[in-house]
């Protein structure tokens, strides 16, 4: 295995900002994940939009998508990256 894959995903080189607004994509493209996401982070949708360039709120999606791991596995195929990059994004965005 190269380095730069994981389970045959490349690493997207993309920013831990680029993949979480990628996950924040996918999770809203569906109304029950979005719902979801809004009830157990305890944001709302204005608070979501106002601090969409915020690591802390990005971090959040994240870990959002890293509690749930059907919904991890989902976002990364669908984004083309792996769990262990939305993972680590997530913790780099958390610092």
């Amino acid at each position: 295995m190269r380095p730069d894959t994981h389970n045959g995903k490349r690493d997207s080189g993309a920013d831990p900002a680029t993949l979480a607004l990628m996950a924040l994509g996918w999770i809203l493209a569906d109304g029950q994940r979005a719902d979801r996401l809004l009830a157990l982070t305890g944001l709302d949708s204005d608070t979501l939009r106002a601090g969409i360039d915020n690591p802390a709120i990005l971090g959040a999606v994240l870990a959002f998508l890293a509690d749930h791991e059907p919904d991890l596995i989902a976002c990364a195929e669908a984004i083309d990256t792996s769990p262990d990059n939305l993972i680590a994004a997530q913790e780099r965005l958390s610092r």
